[in-house]
């Protein structure tokens, strides 16, 4: 098939580029032209901004069978897509969220059916109104599949961790430097490597199974916070690091610039069923997290992306922390 992806140089929709590729699609790429990617030269480019209600008709021309949206991000966005490609394309694969859905979720695992009301965050309300629009159009605009992935991640990309995405995370792991946990460490995550996710996406081109469906696309290796950091730290021959636990409301309070991820996301325990797409798109959990981190790590290292150690305050965090919970636990005792 011919395939259309608007965004095609971002961390998961590169894996998706060359998958396609791999598959024996023709595959063409549309973006702002303001970042490089590194696919097969069979991959064509075409620049613009998805924004921009003309230049989104034009693509028509290109005369794609499938178009896979990875910036999609609004239901404006979406009903633009509708009528930009109604009658001219077979399907719309749309590049979705787990943040969908609402927080804590009601029971783990979470189905595909699961309450999304009230939100999480208004990402995830903006990208839930999205999947509505595109869903109601299946059938009668295009056939619409959803793919909902969760935590990715990969090279071109970070390794998450409590305070966010900054790389020298990665140094204080190597170097035995203690790091910071919310909580007590034990609420759940689950990291799934974007080849992983990718062929997911392709699995769904021209797949009749998924025409009308959504689909979870995440992690089958969910791990508490502490086992994370445990895994990390085997995967980079690094020690095994000294984790400080700091409750969740106390480090939204100290360090909300730093906490927004956090305080939406990482704080709760979800597990997601990917029982769906394992049944119609052939989805594989084939890269374990430590390999998956090695990786990733090797490629940030080789493209001088990984930040110092000390380039953050967490040491002083930490300190503010232990003085605070000494003052505490002596005043408890005295008691």
């Amino acid at each position: 098939m011919r395939v259309l992806i608007i965004g095609g140089t971002g961390l998961i929709s590169t894996a998706i580029t060359r998958e396609l590729v791999a598959a024996g699609h023709s595959v063409v790429c549309f973006t702002r032209g303001e970042s490089d990617a590194d696919v097969p030269d069979s991959v064509e480019f075409v620049h613009g901004d998805r924004n921009d209600r003309d230049r989104l008709r034009e693509l028509q021309a290109l005369d794609a069978d499938c178009v896979i949206d990875m910036v999609c991000f609004t239901p404006e966005q979406a009903e633009e897509a509708v009528s930009a490609f109604e009658g001219a394309i077979e399907q719309y694969v749309f590049c979705s969220t787990v943040d969908v859905y609402h927080r804590p979720p009601e029971r783990n695992p979470v189905t595909e059916n699961a309450a999304r009301e009230p939100a999480v965050s208004e990402y995830g309300a903006r990208k839930a109104a999205a999947e509505d629009v595109l869903l109601e159009a299946h059938g009668e605009a295009f056939e619409s599949t959803v793919i909902r992935p969760w935590s990715t991640y990969g090279e071109g990309g970070p390794v998450l961790h409590t305070l966010g995405t900054g790389t020298y995370y990665i140094d204080r792991i190597r170097k035995g430097k203690p790091i910071v946990v919310h909580g007590d460490g034990s609420s759940l995550w689950g990291p799934c490597h974007r080849e992983d996710v990718a062929r997911a996406f392709v699995n769904a081109v021209g797949n009749p199974a998924a025409y009308g469906e959504a689909y979870h696309v995440t992690s089958e290796e969910v791990i508490s916070w502490n086992q994370y950091h445990r895994r990390v730290a085997r995967a980079l021959d690094a020690p095994d690091p000294e984790l400080v636990h700091v409750p969740t409301e106390q480090l939204v309070a100290a360090v909300p610039d730093r906490t927004g991820m956090l305080e939406d996301h990482f704080r709760y325990s979800t597990v997601f069923d990917n029982a769906k797409a394992r049944r119609d798109l052939d989805f594989e959990y084939t890269i374990p997290f430590e390999e998956g981190v090695r990786r990733t790590v090797e490629w940030l290292e080789a493209n001088g992306k990984i930040e110092p150690w000390d380039s953050e305050d967490d040491d002083a965090l930490i300190a503010a922390w232990r003085e605070a919970s000494a003052g505490f636990e002596a005043a408890a005792g005295r008691e």
